[in-house]
């Protein structure tokens, strides 16, 4: 990996709060020269980082730079198994209803003051909210979602010049609190981005099974092209799975735009198939670093294919 990169993984994995994240922009401005800034929103404002010029490129990178919270159970999702995925969520709901349940039952029982029942249950319920999105920023973020930080550095590297000019690179604010950076993103450059191709890389570093999820207008203008550049040179060990956004459950930036591909890594087992879990927990630590070459080298053959077919053109 470039020094960038290494460096990301050392010092910037904690992209959370307020101040981490302005940290994180200004070092990778001052590594990035031509790196511009994006910002606006109404009650939660979102700052993207934008390199290259998005409204004539033909394909768009991206992924979201900002990091979670630490949780206590991981955000488990089964991307192929929707049914065990909504399961898991109701589990979670149930288990926190049921523990504001209790404190207000606990209360009543000890005080007979129902307002004061109802308040308790209520702070619970904040609290919780508290913790998902207002707590402790998580440590480690290897797989959500430093590895597709780190991919896009790396794909930019390894361009030339010339395949640059057909290419820009999205660095997402707010993923974590609802896709607030996308959706801005994507309202400055709506026309824009009609057949334009997104790229979105989301945990992309944990897992031997790598996903391509298309919307029914990348399979369409897109898919073939990608196969080329994507079906090469494949680690050993590691399956290319390609798959219907129809069909298939990842939420992550990308959902919105018209032309997308999604991009994250999976393990499989015989209970679930395939899934994604660890991220939002201290165990985020997994880095196999040829998930971040394979796209890298696939991202560069995609944009060689490109810039040959405009000169060929």
């Amino acid at each position: 990996m470039t020094e960038l990169s290494e460096e990301i993984l050392e010092r910037y994995q904690v992209r959370n709060t307020k101040k981490q994240k302005a940290a994180f922009r200004e070092f990778l401005k001052e590594k990035l020269p031509g790196l511009s800034e994006e910002a606006g929103g109404g009650l939660i404002r979102s700052s993207n980082l934008v390199l290259g010029d998005p409204d004539h490129a033909r394909v768009v990178f991206s992924a979201h730079y900002d990091t979670c919270t630490t949780l206590p159970v991981p955000n488990f999702l089964t991307p192929k198994n929707i049914p065990l995925y909504v399961l898991y969520n109701l589990l979670l709901c149930a288990f926190f209803f049921l523990v504001a349940g209790g404190v207000s039952f606990l209360l009543m029982s000890l005080t007979h003051i129902f307002l004061l029942a109802y308040f308790g249950s209520l702070a619970t319920v904040l609290l919780f909210l508290l913790l998902f999105f207002a707590g402790k920023p998580n440590p480690h973020t290897v797989n959500d979602n430093t590895s597709g930080v780190i991919s896009l550095c790396e794909i930019y590297a390894s361009l030339s010049e010339e395949q640059r000019k057909s290419a820009a690179f999205v660095f997402f604010d707010n993923e974590e609190l609802g896709l607030f950076g996308s959706r801005l993103f994507l309202k400055h450059h709506k026309k824009a981005m009609g057949e334009t191709l997104l790229l979105n890389l989301d945990c992309v570093s944990d897992g031997d099974y790598l996903m391509m999820i298309l919307n029914k207008t990348a399979r369409a203008l897109w898919e073939p092209a990608l196969r080329e550049a994507f079906t090469q040179e494949v680690p050993p060990g590691k399956t290319v799975l390609w798959e219907s956004s129809s069909s298939t459950l990842y939420p992550s930036d990308q959902l919105g735009f018209p032309c997308y591909t999604a991009m994250a890594a999976f393990r499989k087992s015989r209970a679930c198939g395939l899934y994604l879990s660890r991220i939002h927990t201290k165990k985020d630590t997994v880095l196999q670093e040829e998930n971040i070459s394979w796209l890298q080298q696939g991202s560069r053959r995609l944009m060689e294919g490109l810039t040959g077919q405009e000169e060929n053109g």
